[in-house]
């Protein structure tokens, strides 16, 4: 990690290049490569061995690829075409093998001449390219290649090293090209400052930085390469783990007050009217919470909970302990659904607590008041002025409640629902409504395994709800192939109609809502790329309102079917979910506006359409939605994807379990570091390049042990120059993102 002077050299200026200005413009654009220091840290994603070729037999579909082979032979042939109607049209096939299959080139036109000269049977190369189908058969279009035997000093000199080097490429930028131009900036590497302290790296048998750079790039064993990983792995996670452990200590050092609830007051009432005891899961946490409520300094803890593990109330016992101490509480949720949807169930909970000033209320009753965008003039004024009083002492809303003109009288907790929603400016903008910061839970339905807890959310402490509460009903998940086996699909209907007929209700999920003139040309953009997985992938996603149409008028003809989705104004989506709640809907055709947090006990099915669609954890959150009541509930993942393909494993391996967790895993093995960390980064490219969340679990773990103890001792990083500029690095505007979780 950077950087002296040296590293930190952009590769692009405008009086001379470290590379050519072509070279450089592709890689920032492409790469977001800019600097000498991001090149060095650009490294490969796997390396080929001279004396073995890659195997053919795996190449991925409609990936950009680059593999190593032998030509077989290569053929000439003549067509006729529109362009050369007299059959002079010329088309070069080429055959190359590695051993274990074998793959097509195809070259048309003018662009035959350079490659029949040079391809000859026996010639082995490098080739890259994107993997296509035609007739059945793997074949790359155009590929860009390298000879392998090189009569040129460059060529011999580039690849005269055991290992080959593969990168991350792009089709405008191949691999062997970012080789050559490591190359060029790898004597510099010797200048790259180490971040991490000397006893750490000694105590661990790490090799020091410029080495770790040299043997990545330019290893000349196995070993190598072993020795480069490890060391920068630990760099990665280090780096990370003090930026987390800076803000951790950051925040213990703010004052915030102290919130003890009384005895006999407001969460004491609460707890005596509940219908049922909590659950050891709910207790546990609980007592964590109040804990940190009951310092002088902020809590900042994330509750992480599995679908219907009852986060809400563990929640909202927090607010009113906090309402207990004289404070107020605001709930922030990412949509208007969602925070309608938790003032209605709070203000259920609570009953008569929930009527402060009114006449019923409790004794110790507080106000409990909604506050989103498109409210009222006059109910806004009132729920502002209820604020600013301390009238109310728990406020639940969307981002309105930031805005300049909501004051409270004294706010001590902020609870934020599904905190990769919001941006830190907005939790932010909210805390700094308080007299002193005040305390923050973090709630989130999604779980998330450890070391990305450790990693992603590693300036907040932990709690897990894993325990469902009692009478929750289990959930049986089918995978319905509606290409394969359409009768599938006719008897997942009839599923539907019965559950109606025995007096319970069906949410039916799509991907799209179907009346927008963006979404027609999102489809008609995405609809050029070919997807040789299957027809399903060229056809626009199914979309909410030509389902709930087709269903109405067949397959669920007489049953009442209602829509729900995110455009129609707010009152509206609050009278269809009022109206579903109370029974008076059979059937709501909805997009994933329902996703979170909506509950109504007596919907026992639910129909996912597209289900290759959605993510694993999304599946899962969605499928939380039915079996919230005594009756059993049931999931069926409709999809047109054949059965082979990487689409339908993944929705088997939702259908085969309901632990969020053991899906949360699969997810992360099944997508690239970058993505998962892309939803904490708001686009900002990912840091990690070596360091693999789910595997490298012990090195997180160490590192943040490491990290903790390096900061409690010295807060400044005084004595540590090279951490200090690596800091900077990994905190420069970019990557602010990452760490603050947008």
């Amino acid at each position: 990690m950077d950087l002296v002077p040296a590293l930190r050299e952009p590769l692009k200026q405008p009086l001379k290049s470290v590379l050519g200005p072509a070279t450089a413009k592709v890689m920032a654009e492409h790469l977001g490569l800019h600097t000498v220091g991001d090149l060095l840290h650009h490294y490969p994603r796997r390396y080929e061995e001279r004396g073995r070729l890659t195997r053919l037999a795996d190449l991925p579909m409609d990936e950009h690829v680059t593999v190593v082979a032998q030509v077989a032979d290569a053929r000439l042939h003549s067509f006729a075409s529109a362009k050369a109607p007299r059959g002079k049209g010329q088309r070069l096939e080429v055959t190359i093998t590695d051993g274990s299959g074998r793959l097509q080139l195809v070259f048309f036109g003018n662009g035959v001449h350079k490659p029949h000269k040079e391809l000859l049977p026996g010639t082995r190369a490098l080739f890259a390219g994107k993997v296509s189908v035609f007739n059945r058969r793997l074949q790359l279009a155009h590929p860009a290649y390298e000879l392998l035997r090189g009569d040129g000093e460059d060529t011999v000199e580039a690849w005269a090293g055991a290992l080959i080097p593969i990168y991350p490429a792009t089709a405008k930028l191949e691999s062997w090209k970012i080789a050559k131009a490591v190359q060029t900036v790898l004597p510099t590497a010797q200048e790259a400052l180490d971040p991490l302290p000397a006893a750490l790296r000694e105590g661990r048998g790490l090799v020091p930085l410029p080495e770790a750079l040299l043997k990545i790039h330019r290893p000349h064993t196995k070993a190598d390469i072993a020795d480069a990983r490890a060391r920068l792995k630990w760099d990665e996670a280090f780096v990370l783990q003090v930026a987390l452990a800076r803000r951790r200590h950051a925040d213990t050092q703010l004052p915030a007050v102290p919130r003890k609830p009384r005895p006999d007051g407001l969460l004491a009432a609460f707890d005596d009217r509940l219908p049922f005891t909590l659950t050891e899961g709910q207790r546990k946490v609980s007592e964590e919470i109040f804990d940190d409520l009951a310092t002088e300094h902020p809590m900042h803890r994330l509750l992480q909970g599995e679908v219907g593990s009852g986060k809400t109330l563990v929640a909202l016992r927090a607010m009113l302990a906090v309402v207990d101490a004289g404070g107020q509480a605001a709930m922030l949720a990412p949509t208007e659904v969602l925070a309608q949807q938790h003032h209605r169930s709070i203000t259920e909970m609570m009953g008569e607590l929930a009527e402060g000033g009114m006449l019923g209320g409790a004794e110790h009753a507080t106000k409990v008041v909604l506050l989103t965008g498109s409210m009222g003039a006059a109910a806004r004024r009132q729920a502002l002025l209820d604020l600013v009083t301390g009238e109310a002492g728990i406020v639940i809303g969307t981002h309105a409640l930031i805005e300049d003109k909501v004051q409270f009288h004294d706010l001590g907790l902020v609870v934020v629902d599904e905190q990769h929603r919001f941006g830190v400016e907005q939790r932010d903008a909210l805390r700094g409504k308080g007299k002193q910061p005040p305390h923050l839970l973090v709630m989130t339905a999604t779980p998330i395994p450890r070391t990305v807890a450790m990693t992603v959310f590693g300036d907040l402490e932990t709690s897990v709800l894993d325990q469902l509460p009692a009478g929750r009903s289990p959930i049986a998940s089918h995978v319905v192939p509606a290409a394969d086996k359409p009768h599938f699909l006719a008897r997942a209907w009839e599923r539907v109609r019965e559950e109606a007929a025995n007096g319970h209700q069906a949410y039916v999920v799509c991907p799209r809502i179907g009346d927008d003139v963006d979404e027609a040309a999102d489809q008609k953009k995405s609809g050029g790329k070919k997807s040789p997985e299957d027809e399903a992938e060229k056809r626009p996603p199914l979309a909410v309102l030509d389902v709930a149409d087709q269903l109405g008028r067949g397959p669920l003809q007489g049953l009442r079917v209602e829509v729900l989705h995110g455009r129609m104004h707010p009152d509206d989506k609050d009278a269809v979910m009022r109206r579903f709640a109370a029974g008076e809907t059979d059937v709501l055709v909805a997009t994933t506006v329902i996703e979170v947090g909506v509950n109504v006990p007596n919907a026992t099915v639910m129909v996912i359409m597209d289900a290759d669609r959605f993510g694993v954890s999304q599946l899962h959150q969605l499928r939380g939605r039915v079996g919230r009541g005594s009756a059993p509930g049931l999931c069926l993942l409709v999809t047109e994807m054949p059965e082979a393909s990487a689409a339908r494993q993944r929705l088997n391996a939702v259908a085969a379990t309901l632990d969020g967790f053991e899906l949360s895993r699969i997810d992360l093995e099944q997508r690239r570091e970058g993505d998962v960390l892309g939803q904490a980064q708001s686009g900002a490219r990912s840091s990690l390049r070596v360091l693999e969340v789910i595997e490298d679990e012990e090195v997180i773990a160490e590192a943040r042990a490491e990290a903790t103890a390096l900061v409690a001792a010295d807060p400044e990083l005084e004595g540590l120059p090279g951490l200090r500029t690596a800091l900077d690095a990994l905190l420069d505007e970019e990557r602010e993102q990452y760490l603050e979780k947008g």
